[in-house]
């Protein structure tokens, strides 16, 4: 079974889908990922999609569908998966559609994550990186011991461009413009769409998360 995560940035959708896919004994495919695996790996669709990647344009959605498609024939038919930012557009999902039975899959289940603008804008602005430790802090909820400074390394912390206020403005001013015309989209699937308030503890927003997901499995089957 596939089941896709939709969610704005910033909205835990990434740590809350790894925290389901560990749980449940799932996989968790992310696009960004797949990409990253197949470059490392030399594959003739990596270096497909290297070619697009070293001139900083998109990859195209048909070469994102392929690797898809070449990772999900790979896994089990006993192994569930977990969509992490595909599709991004109704695009992308019409061409999962038309991909997926050719894997012998189909998505039961859409999960999406939601919160309020000002919640997601002060989350991902909030963020500061160590450069050198990997370490991600967040001033209004993880904030170092000393301002600026990382408590590992003692080296100063960044804030990263894409991290900014007037930067994730954009990118939810995208979200809205691209991805969100989704959930419209799947209300007419015939799988459940599923909401979880994201505004909320990380523990309390998996525990819902995975109880609306079980729920909607289990009425699926029974119906079946």
């Amino acid at each position: 079974m596939v089941v896709v995560l939709l969610g704005p940035p910033g909205v835990g959708k990434g740590t809350q889908g790894a925290r389901l896919a560990e749980g449940l004994g799932w996989e968790r495919l992310a696009t960004g990922d797949l990409l990253r695996q197949a470059r490392r790996e030399g594959t003739a669709l990596g270096r497909e999609a290297e070619g697009f990647m070293d001139k900083g344009e998109l990859v195209p959605d048909d070469l994102i569908v392929r690797m898809m498609e070449e990772r999900l024939d790979s896994l089990g038919p006993e192994d569930g998966v977990f969509l992490d930012g595909f599709p991004r557009t109704r695009a992308q999902a019409e061409a999962l559609e038309r991909m997926l039975p050719r894997v012998g899959r189909k998505v039961r289940a859409v999960l999406l994550f939601e919160a309020p603008d000002e919640v997601l804008v002060k989350r991902i602005s909030g963020r500061r990186h160590s450069p050198d430790s990997g370490r991600v802090y967040n001033v209004h909820f993880d904030p170092p011991q000393r301002e600026g400074i990382c408590d590992e390394t003692g080296t100063p912390l960044v804030h990263r461009e894409d991290d900014r206020p007037e930067t994730v403005e954009r990118r939810l001013v995208v979200y809205r413009e691209q991805t969100a015309p989704l959930i419209a989209y799947y209300a007419e699937h015939e799988a459940p769409l599923l909401t979880v308030d994201a505004d909320r503890p990380i523990d309390e927003v998996q525990e819902n998360a995975r109880r609306v997901l079980t729920e909607a499995l289990e009425q699926s089957e029974g119906a079946q």
